[in-house]
């Protein structure tokens, strides 16, 4: 059988230092997403307090949304070349995120440390996407996306304040 490997280096449209330094961005938010989807189930599995059943389930909504955007991230940087690394070291090594506290953690906590999270990850997720709309609009938009959701998910978890 005759297999042709194509190169993962040759994207037609963007010249190579533009790869790289796009395929590194998205490195940036794979990892930011990704330590959000361990943090949200990290709250999930240790949430009290008389609004766990509704956070319980919103915790679950969000680490899904942000495992599919996870996803999408990975696969725009494997189309441009870039092999994501999305590994436990990894994510410790690089993320920015601050970390939840051990143990069980009161709803009104979590409320206030996802406030926190996704207002973070948005500022960088925007910063990135701001230096990549003259580069690739396509990953840029991909980014649109990505911060609208994130900026919804503040929204909703902000209400739960009271």
């Amino acid at each position: 059988m005759n297999h042709h490997a194509i190169s993962q280096d040759h994207h037609p449209t963007l010249r190579h230092p533009d790869r790289e330094a796009i395929g590194g961005e998205l490195e940036e938010v794979l990892v930011s997403l990704l330590d959000l989807s361990l943090l949200g189930k990290q709250a999930h599995w240790n949430l009290v307090g008389p609004h766990f059943r509704s956070l319980h389930l919103f915790l679950d909504e969000m680490v899904d949304a942000w495992r599919l955007a996870s996803d999408e991230i990975a696969e725009r940087a494997v189309a441009l070349g870039h092999a994501p690394d999305g590994q436990a070291r990894t994510i410790v090594a690089r993320s920015q995120l601050t970390p939840l506290p051990d143990g069980q953690i009161l709803d009104q906590d979590v409320i206030a440390a996802f406030t926190r999270l996704l207002t973070d990850a948005i500022g960088d997720i925007r910063t990135r996407m701001d230096r990549l709309e003259e580069v690739d609009a396509v990953t840029a938009d991909i980014l649109h996306g990505v911060v609208a959701k994130l900026e919804e998910q503040l929204w909703m978890i902000r209400v739960q304040a009271g």
